[in-house]
């Protein structure tokens, strides 16, 4: 047998099954065991023996190629066989003596073939480009990446556990109007908000159940707190103005008070000046009376004098008199005065400290206001990071003018599509189905391309295939059944490429032709109403059998020199079959007849004696064969 080979072949090939129950699954590669072989149904591991058999042909270390037999047919599902040779050592080689090649040749066999798998499993890993200067790749830890997307940031190249969003759906009602799946995104119609699906959501959900949605953008919340923020700034305008009008009112109230308070120590000075001079007038009126009184008694002359002045000094000690009143009623006045600009000055004091408070909460209000317009602002920005809306044509910067970032997505209104950056191009994430071919049937406008050793397959079990595998073209019936290739219309057959002629021609309800093209579009075989028409001649291959054991399976026309004694004997009869048998028994041999061998007594004494001889053969019922022979033969005549 041959040594196993380990061609250039993947170790993994994928079957996509439709609807019909399929068990038969090809290994298009070498293995050493059939314990090397794995197969998934859908994500299902299957068990060897137990869900599954494996046929393959046996080679000197191995197997090449085979079958993966299921117990039990799947249908519209993919079947995966990969084959998962144990990384380990299971030859040693003696430190002397004869060195075994073939031991050599399977190690080397299982190497190769551990390295095929490693190969082939480098496509689902990502890697770093042979030119990439980074050289840590090392990923968050497993709780700060649970749930989250791969992101590299955009200064250091580091990898980033990132929530980012995924697929734009447009606006839809607040109990859900259609199916979604995770990382759909939607807009309630109601408020606005915008919602990411979490897990796959069937029509009738509310985007509030937590279970399948998370609110991504909280807009109803953005415009209430703007809305809150505008009526807190015209509030704080509404308070700042009013404590200006309060410390306007403070500050005159405080004048008049400062006026009336000057007004009233005026009138005081005033009274305490006429008391004084009463005092004075007293004074001078009491001494008048000393006077009269003295003189009285001096002379009565005086009398009228004394008199009038006494009268003077009572005149001076009423006027007195109304001048204190006059005095204490303007104390009074003052005093009065006094209270009330301290009354207004201490309401001016508190209208102040009023206006000052009223201003403390209406620059509270205001940074509050600053506050909710920030994080709106933020709530916005962080979206807008990465969402850059809805554009006729792929952005080439971002919304801000920087370079684009891998993860900044946007909608595209001229084909309808949504598209991510991947850090160099744009990539489609939601697909128009309208140009996608249905399983269930569809008509195609275009090529449909298929590589080396792809094939189209049709039937239950693969049951025809037609593939090229870079050297050739194959049309393959594995079936159990008959090829059939029909025409309804002209003639069908096979075509010389270089010519434009006619190798092979069927026609409907007419012949069927042979042609030789070299030198033209010849015919040279058809098929007529009474048997076959041929042009030129007719020329059979001479098969050499020597033992005179005729196989008509082989040829109609033989050639034999039988070396010793023999039976002339007929193998694979077949009924309707003739042919000739150039017989040299020069040496003389004996010949004798099978049972099934229908000759004279006379011919077979014949071609038992030395000499050359022409014999024909013919079968009628397919069991015996009837057989004649010329008389010995030379170059000039018997």
């Amino acid at each position: 047998m041959a040594h196993v080979t380990i061609p250039d072949t993947s170790p993994r090939v994928q079957y996509s099954v439709g609807g019909t129950s399929t068990t038969d699954f090809s290994i298009p590669f070498a293995y050493f065991e059939e314990g090397d072989i794995v197969v998934y149904v859908g994500s299902t591991l299957k068990t060897l023996t137990t869900d599954y058999t494996i046929t393959g042909t046996a080679v000197d270390e191995g197997f090449s190629g085979g079958t993966v037999v299921l117990n039990t047919g799947v249908t519209n599902t993919t079947v995966t066989v990969v084959r998962d040779v144990a990384v380990e050592r299971i030859t040693d080689f003696a430190t002397n003596g004869p060195f075994n090649i073939t031991q050599l040749n399977s190690e080397l066999d299982r190497i190769t073939a551990q390295i095929q798998q490693n190969e082939s499993l480098e496509d689902y890993f990502l890697k770093v480009a042979d030119y990439d200067t980074y050289t840590d790749l090392t990923l968050p830890d497993f709780d700060t990446r649970k749930g989250k997307f791969l992101y590299f940031d955009s200064t250091t190249g580091d990898p980033e556990a990132y929530q980012v969003v995924g697929v734009w759906q447009g606006s839809d009602a607040t109990t859900t109007t259609a199916d979604y799946v995770k990382f759909d995104i939607v807009k309630d119609s109601s408020n606005s908000n915008v919602y990411i699906c979490t897990a796959d959501s069937t029509t009738g959900t509310l985007l509030t159940n937590t279970s399948y949605w998370a609110l991504l953008v909280d807009a109803a919340t953005a415009t209430s707190s703007a809305t809150a923020a505008a009526a807190s700034a015209t509030a704080a305008a509404s308070s700042a103005t009013a404590a200006a009008s309060s410390a306007t009112a403070a500050a005159a109230s405080e004048t008049a008070a400062g006026t009336s308070e000057t007004n009233a120590a005026t009138s005081a000075s005033s009274a305490s000046t006429s008391a004084t001079a009463a005092a004075s007038s007293a004074t001078s009126a009491a001494s008048s009376a000393t006077a009269a009184a003295s003189s009285e008694t001096a002379a009565a002359a005086s009398e009228s004098a004394a008199a009038s002045s006494e009268t003077a000094a009572a005149t001076s000690a009423s006027n007195a008199a109304t001048s204190a009143t006059n005095a204490a009623s303007s104390a009074t006045t003052a005093t009065t005065q006094a209270s009330a600009a301290s009354t207004s000055a201490t309401n001016a004091a508190t209208s102040a400290s009023a206006a000052s408070t009223s201003a403390s909460n209406a620059a509270t209000s205001e940074t509050n206001a600053a506050t909710s317009a920030t994080a709106a602002q933020a709530a916005l920005d962080s979206i807008e990071n990465f969402y850059l809306g809805a554009e006729a044509s792929a952005p080439t910067v971002d919304d801000n003018g920087d370079p684009l970032e891998a993860g900044d997505w946007y909608f595209n209104t001229t084909d309808n599509l949504t598209y991510i950056y991947n850090g160099s191009s744009w990539q489609v994430t939601v697909v128009d189905t309208s140009g996608l071919v249905s399983t269930s049937g569809d008509s195609m406008t275009g090529d449909l391309s298929f590589g080396d050793n792809d094939k189209a397959i049709f039937g239950d079990g693969s049951d025809l295939q037609i593939y090229h595998d870079g050297s050739h073209s194959y049309i393959k019936d594995v079936g159990g059944g008959n090829l059939y290739i029909y025409t309804d219309g002209a003639s069908c057959g096979f075509v010389d490429g270089i010519n434009s002629r006619w190798m092979v021609r069927a026609i409907p309800s007419g012949a069927a032709e042979l042609y030789y093209t070299a030198t033209g579009q010849d015919k040279k075989l058809a098929t007529t109403s009474t048997g076959v028409s041929v042009t030129g001649r007719a020329v059979g291959t001479t098969t050499t059998d020597n033992d005179l054991s005729f196989d008509m399976q082989a040829s109609n026309n033989f050639s034999c020199t039988p070396t010793g004694t023999g039976t002339l004997t007929f193998t694979n009869i077949t009924s309707g079959q003739s042919g000739n048998i150039y017989l040299d028994n020069s040496g003389g041999h004996v010949i004798s007849a099978a049972a099934t061998t229908f000759i004279s007594a006379a011919d077979l004494t014949k071609i038992s004696t030395a000499g050359k001889y022409f014999v024909s053969y013919y079968s009628a019922d397919g069991t015996n064969v009837l057989v004649s022979a010329s008389s010995a033969v030379t170059a000039s005549g018997a």
